[in-house]
């Protein structure tokens, strides 16, 4: 028995491919290998399917802000001298300064995702943080703007534009509309990017995984360029 034995051993070390033990664990390792596989294409395909749904969903956005210029444009071409008058009515110091403070913000967006790529988490976070208060300046500076409008009786339904031409009254009108989604898109866009400076420093955005702050710039950069058309429509054109 003993040699019997031995006989064995010797053999199914020279022929391990017959070895049963042998072949269950390469069976074991091959479907571990598999499982990998699978869980890293998947991630990647979730990476890639964020990216893809974010360019959806700012596709979208730019559907709505699209439709609202188009109807600008289309108002635009019946009451061009009630647009002109309305226009220069507007504060272009104060547009222009929300230019140059949105203009600044995306960079620092930007300048965020290379920081967080570079494993830079404290220079990201300050440039979040450097985002999110340009946020903020753009915000007082349409709330004063507003304030200015509204306290000289300039707003939709007022006395005073009912009194005037209509086309002062549309301008007015799509002014406010306009902006003032402009505006939720900014609160939106800075509450979105405080969410994610928390993930950035509890560590969850990294730079092996920066998929969410790379959303959010993506979507801060949408309110950026939507901006860039407003501005030149309202403030300068006319």
């Amino acid at each position: 028995m003993k040699q019997a034995f031995d006989f064995d051993r010797i053999y199914y070390m020279t022929h391990p491919q017959h070895n049963p033990d042998k072949q269950d664990k390469c069976v074991n390792e091959d479907i571990f290998c598999q499982k990998n596989a699978e869980n890293n294409f998947l991630l990647t395909k979730d990476y890639d399917g964020a990216k893809l749904g974010m360019w959806l969903f700012l596709f979208t956005e730019l559907l709505l802000f699209g439709g609202l210029f188009l109807l600008y444009a289309t108002y635009l071409t019946h009451y061009p001298h009630e647009f002109a008058t309305a226009g220069k009515q507007l504060n272009w110091i104060m547009g222009t300064a929300n230019t140059v403070i949105l203009l600044t913000s995306s960079l620092f967006a930007a300048m965020a995702v290379s920081a967080v790529q570079r494993a830079e988490q404290r220079r990201a976070l300050g440039l979040i943080g450097g985002t999110i208060l340009c946020a903020a300046g753009f915000l007082v500076i349409k709330y004063f703007e507003w304030s200015t409008k509204i306290g000289h009786g300039i707003y939709p339904g007022s006395e005073h534009l009912k009194a005037g031409a209509p086309g002062e009254s549309i301008f007015f009108s799509l002014y406010y509309m306009t902006t003032g989604i402009h505006g939720l898109h900014v609160i939106i866009g800075a509450a979105l990017l405080s969410w994610v400076a928390t993930r950035v420093k509890g560590g969850t955005v990294n730079a092996g995984d920066y998929i969410l702050l790379e959303n959010g710039a993506l979507y801060w950069h949408l309110v950026d360029l939507i901006w860039i058309f407003i501005f030149p429509l309202y403030y300068l054109i006319l």
